[in-house]
């Protein structure tokens, strides 16, 4: 996938970036790579955002209007450390809606991968999953931060990055090709988290949500993906939803696992 119009967006990285692996990511969101001498301070002001190998880590910055740190995928500290760490474990409502206590260490199928967050948690849990993510600027920032961490010394974390295996690919397509394979193993849980609809008060969205909005737009065929996993999981659809909005395609779920502000719309599958 390209980057959407009408966005500016350039790509470049600093002088110790592995510019191999810039080329390949100008080659995957079908742009040239802008050298880092032409980065001017005008010339970054008439942009929306700057992709930017910074040495190994690629990070996604706005130029305009967001007093924002740059959107980074980091499983080694942050919030996914804490979350690891100090999550509530299986506990959590993730760890109930995917159902690990009736199907531990879980095969997990995740059609929207975003910047991994959740998949790294359920990874951390003993879960084995296969990402999807169409986008190829949201893949770079997640394959990256699953690169860094192979790179890294974190024993612990390499463990868990080992049980996510990422894909640049359409959801759909996956999943059309999986109902039409004769000898293909369904996936125990198939997850689903679409696009949140922009909020009024915009000054409350998370800085990625408001990149996402931004980069991605929204996940119109969400309501499809639904119809496709229903046909695919083995055991259960997770589609994870804002506390107060109303379920995909209006289907009404099996059961739901609700929190402050998130809901986990939990389906049975229409093959067994």
């Amino acid at each position: 996938m390209s980057i959407p119009s009408p966005l500016k967006i350039a790509l470049s990285g600093s002088e110790q970036c592995d510019f191999k692996r810039l080329d390949s990511i100008a080659s995957q969101i079908s742009t040239t790579v802008t050298p880092s001498k032409d980065l001017s301070a005008e010339f970054i002001q008439s942009l929306d955002y700057l992709l930017y190998l910074d040495n190994d880590r690629l990070e996604l910055r706005a130029c305009k209007g967001k007093k924002t740190n740059a959107v980074v995928v980091d499983f080694l500290q942050g919030k996914s450390r804490h979350r690891r760490l100090h999550g509530g474990g299986k506990g959590q409502d993730l760890s109930k809606a995917i159902g690990l206590k009736k199907i531990p260490n879980a095969n997990v199928l995740d059609l929207t991968a975003g910047l991994g967050g959740d998949a790294f948690v359920l990874a951390s849990l003993g879960c084995e999953l296969i990402l999807l993510e169409r986008n190829a600027i949201v893949y770079n920032l997640l394959n990256n931060g699953i690169e860094r961490v192979i790179k890294s010394e974190d024993e612990d974390v390499k463990n868990i990055i080992a049980r996510m295996t990422l894909y640049n690919k359409s959801a759909i397509e996956y999943l059309t090709q999986l109902i039409s394979s004769d000898n293909t193993v369904m996936p125990d849980v198939i997850y689903i988290d679409p696009m949140f609809p922009t909020r009024k008060k915009s000054a409350k969205v998370k800085k990625e949500m408001s990149f996402f909005h931004d980069i991605v737009g929204n996940d119109n065929d969400s309501h499809h993906l639904l119809d496709l996993a229903l046909k695919c999981a083995s055991k259960r659809i997770v589609v994870k939803r804002p506390r107060l909005a109303k379920t995909l395609s209006e289907l009404k779920p099996q059961f739901s696992i609700t929190g402050k502000s998130t809901r986990y719309d939990v389906y049975h599958p229409l093959v067994t």
